[in-house]
C-alpha cells in the first residue's frame, strides 16, 4: 500500500508548496472537528468519493468539499455514466490502493492503469486553499487546487469537472 511517502516525493518532484499537519485519524467531517481542522478558517477541507459505475467498469473518484453531499442520480447524468453507486472496499485498494477514510486527490499517484476518472466539483476551479489526505488519514495537506489538478493531469488521469 503506497501511503503518505509517494505524495511528498512527487510534490518535491513537482515544485509544488504546500504545508502538511499531522494529526489523528479522521473519517468524517466529525472527526476532523474533534481534531482542529476546523481552525483553518479559509481553507476548503476536501470530500472524496469512490464510485462505479452500473457495469462496474467505470471508476470515478469524485472530489468535492466536506460540506456537501452528493446527488448521484445527478452526478452520473451529468458526466454521462449510467447509475452510479460507492465500490467496495476490495474495488478501492485494487484502482487506489488505500483504505476508506483515506481517500484523495492524491490516489490517483497509485492508479498504475489510469483507469480512474476524476471528477472535480467545478466550484474547485480557481480555490487557492484546498486541505486533503496525503494517501493517509492521519495528516492533511494544505495546498492550492491548481497544483492538485496539474498533478492528477501529469500523472494521465481523465479529469471531467462537475456541478457536485
Amino acid at each position: 500500500m503506497s501511503g503518505q511517502p509517494i505524495v511528498y516525493e512527487t510534490l518535491e518532484k513537482m515544485g509544488i508548496s504546500y504545508r502538511k499537519e499531522e494529526h489523528i485519524a479522521v473519517f468524517s467531517a466529525e472527526d476532523n472537528e474533534k481534531c482542529g481542522l476546523n481552525i483553518w478558517d479559509g481553507y476548503k477541507v476536501s470530500k472524496n468519493l469512490f464510485l462505479r459505475n452500473a457495469k462496474g467498469d467505470k471508476h470515478y473518484l469524485v472530489v468535492t468539499t466536506i460540506d456537501k453531499k452528493a446527488d448521484l442520480k445527478l452526478l452520473a447524468e451529468e458526466i454521462g455514466s449510467t447509475r452510479l453507486s460507492f465500490a467496495s472496499e476490495q474495488r478501492l485498494d485494487k484502482y487506489l490502493k488505500v483504505k476508506p477514510g483515506s481517500i484523495s486527490s492524491f490516489c490517483v499517484l497509485n492508479d498504475e492503469e489510469r483507469a480512474v476518472t476524476v471528477v472535480f466539483d467545478e466550484e474547485l476551479k480557481g480555490e487557492k486553499h484546498f486541505a486533503l489526505h496525503p494517501n493517509e488519514n492521519t495528516a492533511t495537506v494544505f495546498i492550492d487546487f491548481a497544483d492538485i489538478e496539474r498533478l492528477v493531469k501529469e500523472h494521465g488521469n481523465e479529469i471531467v469537472y462537475a456541478k457536485v
